[in-house]
């Protein structure tokens, strides 16, 4: 059951934030957010946050999603949570350099909520 599946989204954008709590909520998922990714680190070190997966923005201020992949690759606590790559980049090599940082998955902006929804089933 989704209802016991916490989703951590990381996003400067307080629409973004807004948008993909609700799709995810009206289908049952837990939801947490941030805007920021050293604030992501900190909620995914925290052992009382049970968050099974991360929708990660790639271009945010101070440090970007790849950046934040890397250092949550690189922290033995948070080292094997699932991240999905979100981002407005949808040129040739930008899937691959998201994968290459750590990224399990990549979805493009404007999101295709059916494609997300099968990203995220098959990663929890």
């Amino acid at each position: 059951m989704n209802q016991n599946k916490l989703i951590l989204i990381v996003d400067d954008d307080s629409r973004n934030i807004f948008a993909l709590s609700l799709t995810l909520r009206t289908r049952g998922y837990q939801v947490m957010s941030c805007s920021m990714a050293l604030e992501a680190i900190r909620l995914l070190e925290d052992k009382d946050n049970k968050v099974s997966l991360v929708l990660m923005d790639m271009m945010m201020p101070e440090i970007d999603g790849y950046e934040a992949i890397r250092l949550i690759r690189n922290s033995p606590i948070i080292s094997d949570i699932p991240i999905i790559a979100v981002t407005a980049q949808a040129m040739s090599g930008d899937r691959e350099k998201c994968l290459a940082s750590g990224a399990q998955s990549y979805i493009s902006k404007p999101i295709d909520v059916d494609r997300l929804l099968i990203e995220i089933e098959r990663f929890i």
